[in-house]
């Protein structure tokens, strides 16, 4: 695997369609469900470790069980509104490695996204497997991913600036390690939610008078 590879697939010039969601950070905003950013940010990070890195992970070293892996997720994400932005990244995820990298792997990828869910963390851990990326580097990109979308989030949103969304980011290294050591074995039969007022917020976002995200 390159790493030249992983950069660009990290790198937010990548058109995977992660910057149309905020991860619940607008409709907590707008509802008063959020207070200090940091906090926020931490509880995104340990919902996406707990509940959708194992999916990441399976996906990424089995990418052929992308249709049973795909329909699973479906069933855990009972949220409408977080379910069909899920459903929306994996999509725009997997057009993007279709139509960039042209491998017939990739494209059987894309066949599925037509007729299954299409979720994105199956459908990611699926295209990074089948690109030659390993399990750590993939659950890595996955979290940088998510903690990159909800400051991008934080900052257009205007809760802060581009600079102290950089420090927040910094300063999230130890908490990242931790996560990373207390979720990468998870299977996916140990998936599990652990912010269900996040999920709640999410959920209400369709409800908002102005909405800047789709979710």
């Amino acid at each position: 695997m390159s790493s030249w590879l992983l950069l660009q697939l990290v790198d937010g010039a990548f058109p995977s369609g992660g910057f149309a969601h905020s991860a619940a950070l607008e409709p907590s905003l707008h509802l008063r469900g959020i207070g200090d950013l940091e906090p926020f940010v931490d509880e995104v990070l340990w919902q996406s470790a707990r509940s959708a890195l194992p999916f990441v992970r399976r996906a990424c070293e089995a990418p052929t069980e992308l249709p049973e892996l795909d329909a699973l997720f479906d069933a855990t994400s009972t949220s409408h509104v977080a379910n069909r932005a899920s459903r929306a990244q994996g999509r725009a995820l997997a057009g993007a490695a279709r139509r960039v990298f042209e491998r017939d792997d990739i494209l059987r990828i894309a066949d599925h996204v037509t007729n299954g869910p299409a979720h994105h963390a199956p459908v990611f851990g699926a295209i990074f497997g089948t690109l030659g990326i390993a399990a750590t580097e993939t659950q890595t990109a996955w979290l940088h991913g998510v903690m990159r979308g909800v400051l991008s989030a934080a900052v257009r949103l205007g809760v802060v600036g581009p600079l102290e969304a950089q420090q927040v980011q910094a300063t999230r290294t130890i908490v990242l390690d931790r996560m990373l050591a207390s979720c990468t074995h998870l299977s996916v039969d140990e998936a599990t939610s652990t912010a269900p007022l996040l999920e709640l917020f999410g959920a209400l976002h369709d409800r908002l008078d102005r909405r800047l995200f789709q979710s």
